[in-house]
C-alpha cells in the first residue's frame, strides 16, 4: 500500500490523495458505528431516533450518555458501545495520522 524505504517518496499529489482516502474511511467508520449506536438506542431504550442520534454521538465523542439507560439491555447495549466507541476514536486517529507518519518517517529515511 505504501512505498518501501527504497523508493523515493510519492508526490505531493498523490500524497494529498492518499490522505483524502484515509479521511473518507475515518469518516464512513463513525458514521456507520454512528448509525449502529443509533438502532442499539432506538432497540434498546426506545428513543426517538433524534435522542438516539445525540447519546451516540456523544459517546463516540468520549462525552458519555445523555440519557441513562433504564433497561438491562440498554444498560448492557451502552457499556458495550461505549467500549467499541473509545476503539473507534483509536482506529480513527490511526486512519488519519498514519499517512502522515509514514511520510514523515519516509522522509528522514527510518526503517518501517
Amino acid at each position: 500500500m505504501y512505498e518501501t524505504r527504497k523508493q523515493p517518496p510519492i508526490p505531493h499529489r498523490a500524497f494529498f490523495q492518499r490522505l483524502v482516502v484515509h479521511a473518507l474511511l475515518a469518516v464512513l467508520l463513525v458514521a456507520g458505528s454512528l448509525g449502529i449506536g443509533m438502532l442499539g438506542y432506538v432497540c434498546t431504550e426506545h428513543l426517538s431516533w433524534l435522542d438516539a442520534f445525540l447519546n451516540a454521538s456523544m459517546l463516540l465523542g468520549g462525552m458519555g450518555p445523555v440519557d441513562m439507560p433504564r433497561s438491562e439491555a440498554g444498560k448492557f447495549f451502552a457499556g458495550m458501545y461505549a467500549l467499541y466507541a473509545g476503539l473507534v476514536f483509536i482506529v480513527t486517529i490511526a486512519l488519519v495520522f498514519t499517512p502522515i507518519l509514514h511520510r514523515i518517517l519516509h522522509k528522514l529515511h527510518w526503517d518501517e
